[in-house]
């Protein structure tokens, strides 16, 4: 229908196995991350058009091209933004997924927006000739996602993927046309756990004790290592471990309600942690003390061995002790 902007195949296109390796390796490696995701709509998820068809592919298989259509129809009036480039869109169908502990049909919805540049070398009897092709990296697939055939009352499984971040001309593919909210989930729980744990200790603990910049990453060290060290997060156990002080800990809990209000979320106070949340999250704790712009110094252990001070100028330094020097 090019007087939409689509065009569209009228049948499914058969593959060779070789052809099917290469969708594989195009399509599946950028989904690794534990962060899931259900289809959405604020009155109702019956509202939801992705879910609609989705919903009716996973009842009749056969029916993938039908629904297609009307998932790219769907897709071509979500990328309304000047920004969102053109590009092919596909619906495939892959049996037997893994998610959640179970085996499940999945229907993976990936679109191409950007083409690269490939030489083409061929030897010939003269000697060898060079011609460029634009063409599709495998190894960059711009946008997907795959909804599992599970949990379908809650809006399905849903996978995300897309380079392009969260831009406002990357948004349409999200929020727009799958319009998803984040799994109530392990992964969803360390998120946010550990989000509330950096926002505790980098803006609310200042305003109420007397704290150093490097008690702060200290917090935030003993934090990250709880996460790592422990397979269940308790609520109890970690403030006790970690906050130690009782006016810090209420503090803390006090900080937790007002976090999950604004932030209209309900966080567990006991959960199995996601490993892969704490790999992700760990990368904004920062562990440094930036010192005007002469020097950084990162803390990773020990607070002890570090002692702040005022010389008889009125200068500020950090003492630090150590063994060895490599």
């Amino acid at each position: 229908m090019e007087g939409e902007g689509i065009i569209a195949t009228q049948e499914s296109i058969e593959l060779s196995n070789e052809h099917k390796e290469l969708f594989k390796e195009y399509f599946l490696p950028p989904f690794k991350s534990s962060e899931h995701f259900n289809l959405y709509h604020e009155s109702d998820v019956l509202l939801n058009e992705v879910y609609v068809y989705a919903t009716k592919i996973f009842d009749n298989p056969n029916s993938l091209i039908e629904h297609s259509f009307s998932l790219a129809k769907h897709l071509h009036e979500c990328s309304k933004h000047p920004k969102v480039k053109s590009g092919e869109f596909y619906t495939v169908y892959f049996k037997d997924c893994f998610v959640a502990g179970q085996i499940v049909d999945a229907i993976g919805l990936f679109k191409t927006e950007n083409k690269d540049t490939f030489l083409k070398v061929d030897a010939t009897f003269e000697g060898l000739t060079i011609d460029s092709e634009k063409g599709i990296n495998i190894h960059k697939l711009d946008k997907g996602a795959l909804i599992y055939n599970s949990e379908k009352d809650a809006g399905y499984i849903v996978a995300i993927a897309d380079s392009a971040g969260r831009g406002s001309d990357a948004q349409y593919w999200t929020d727009d046309f799958l319009h998803v909210i984040q799994r109530k989930d392990e992964y969803f729980n360390t998120q946010n756990v550990m989000t509330l744990c950096k926002n505790f200790v980098t803006n609310e603990l200042p305003q109420h004790f007397e704290v150093t910049r490097a008690d702060q990453v200290d917090l935030l060290n003993k934090s990250v290592k709880f996460f790592k060290e422990n397979d269940n997060f308790n609520i109890v156990d970690f403030t006790n471990e970690v906050m130690a002080q009782p006016e810090i800990i209420d503090r803390f809990n006090n900080f937790k309600t007002v976090f999950q209000q604004e932030r209209e979320i309900e966080i567990e106070d006991n959960f199995t942690i996601s490993a892969s949340a704490v790999k992700k999250q760990s990368r904004v704790f920062k562990s440094v003390l930036r010192l005007d712009k002469n020097f950084h110094i990162y803390i990773h252990g020990n607070r002890d061995l570090i002692e702040q001070g005022v010389d008889e100028n009125g200068r500020k330094f950090y003492k630090i002790y150590f063994e060895t020097e490599t």
